[in-house]
């Protein structure tokens, strides 16, 4: 299991435009992609409804995981946006 621990970057945390961009980039990589708050149990890192229902705040700890082929670039890529509270997945890591 691929895992990348990350703070959030955006300063709203993972609420609407930041989890609409987490979301979207997350279905992109074409990776099934789990995402937990430190505390908290994984949820679906595509699924809008799950993101938002994490409530997961700026600066917070969140952990991305993967069992699929390509997850560690999957993971370093989306680990990439969230830390730096970018508006769209990096092209190249």
């Amino acid at each position: 299991m691929a895992e990348r621990r990350v703070n959030v970057g955006w300063a709203e945390g993972l609420h609407a435009r930041p989890a609409s961009i987490f979301v979207r980039a997350a279905t992109a990589t074409g990776v099934p992609v789990t995402i937990a708050k430190a505390d908290g149990s994984p949820v679906n890192a595509a699924s809008m409804l799950a993101v938002l229902g994490l409530g997961a705040q700026g600066g917070e700890e969140i952990i991305l995981a993967s069992d699929a082929e390509g997850a560690e670039a999957a993971l370093e890529r989306l680990a990439k946006l969230v830390a730096e509270g970018l508006e769209e997945l990096p092209e190249t890591v």
